[in-house]
């Protein structure tokens, strides 16, 4: 059996690791082809290095663009490898442009597509990420489904129940792995002068937030709002896209933010562990963060991750400035005793016994 797993963005290489490190556990035959989605240092080689993956065994550049462009460029270059290695089957993960483009090619080709932490959504179509994981969950032939919730999701829009597997999150094998390694290899607090749970964790990157000027602006005076309310460090590492938009929208943060660069897994793990509170609108950190008992905002109006909600371990703030401090307060008034919803670190190792039986 071959395999191929196909991935481009830094959560992408995140989640799929716990795949990759048991498909060489288990000597299968595999091959990993990077998009190049996400393609600066920062945000892409860095991860491989520090989590200490093979290389990718084809790296298409595809690069930014339009989402038109993006996912033409990976759907043609996809398209050539697939005819090359000739896999039984590929896997996919998540949400991105880089899942559709890798759906389509592998099911032109009559190529099997697993799904990894299928059946999200958030029902809001608006969202790049809504697009993208309907169209592959209505194309995969195996997914992996995350929660009871995402598979109740996919029964509800008439997918095979044959199809959908409860496997848990790959999320929760990868934090599970790194966190100890993070621990014992990052020096990241000291090197930023921080000290354990006195400072919040922020984020953003997504187009419908950083993209549409009144929504970062309020986000902004949200920061400052919580700055000023709790006279707690605030650290920022920013994504380029984020920073981009904010030099465009001619825009200042507080001095009390502090804005660094984006960092590599193992310093962003340690990071988040340490926080007193994560402010973002990741779904992957409204997922990490409820791993590591850390309490989160999330800035969005909606969210694919839903179980966060119902544990306890997040908020919806939007990006109104008096909501997310309200939310802040009051996710910093709780105790953080939820129960993981995410599994037990084991779903990497359940999807691939899964594909090998189904492919026996």
């Amino acid at each position: 059996m071959r395999l191929g797993l196909i991935l481009g963005t830094r959560p992408e290489i995140i989640k799929m690791c716990p795949i990759i490190r048991e498909c060489i556990k288990l000597n299968l035959n595999y091959f990993v082809i990077h998009t190049g989605q996400h393609y600066s240092y920062e945000m892409d080689r860095v991860f491989f290095e520090q989590l200490e993956l093979p290389d990718p065994d084809y790296n298409l550049d595809a690069g930014s663009g339009t989402h038109g462009e993006q996912t033409g460029k990976m759907l043609v270059g996809i398209e050539k490898v697939l005819m090359i290695e000739k896999p039984d089957i590929i896997f996919v993960q998540g949400d991105t442009n880089t899942v559709a483009a890798g759906t389509l090619a592998a099911v032109k080709l009559g190529i099997k597509v697993g799904h990894v932490e299928a059946g999200l959504r958030s029902y809001d179509k608006s969202m790049p990420e809504e697009v993208n994981r309907i169209l592959s969950d209505h194309l995969s032939d195996y997914l992996f489904v995350p929660t009871q919730e995402a598979r109740s999701n996919l029964l509800k829009e008439g997918i095979d129940e044959n199809k959908i597997f409860l496997t848990y999150n790959t999320i929760t094998d990868s934090v599970y792995q790194n966190i100890e390694v993070a621990k014992k290899k990052s020096n990241i607090l000291d090197k930023l002068n921080l000290e354990p749970n006195e400072y919040f964790l922020v984020t953003a990157h997504r187009q419908e937030n950083v993209d549409v000027e009144d929504r970062i602006v309020g986000i902004i005076s949200g920061l400052s709002l919580v700055a000023s309310y709790f006279s707690t460090p605030i650290l920022f590492p920013m994504h380029p896209r984020t920073l981009k938009r904010i030099q465009e929208f001619n825009l200042e943060l507080p001095e009390s933010v502090q804005i660094i660069e984006p960092l590599g897994f193992l310093d962003f793990l340690n990071l988040e562990a340490n926080a007193k509170l994560i402010i973002t609108d990741s779904g992957g950190l409204q997922e990490e963060s409820c791993i590591l008992n850390i309490p989160c905002v999330t800035l969005r109006d909606n969210t694919e991750r839903p179980e966060t909600l119902e544990v306890g371990s997040n908020m919806l703030a939007s990006t109104t400035p008096s909501c997310i401090l309200e939310c802040v307060n009051t996710m910093l008034s709780k105790e953080n005793e939820w129960t993981n919803p995410f599994g037990d670190g084991t779903s990497s190792k359940q999807i691939l016994s899964i594909v090998r039986r189904e492919l026996s």
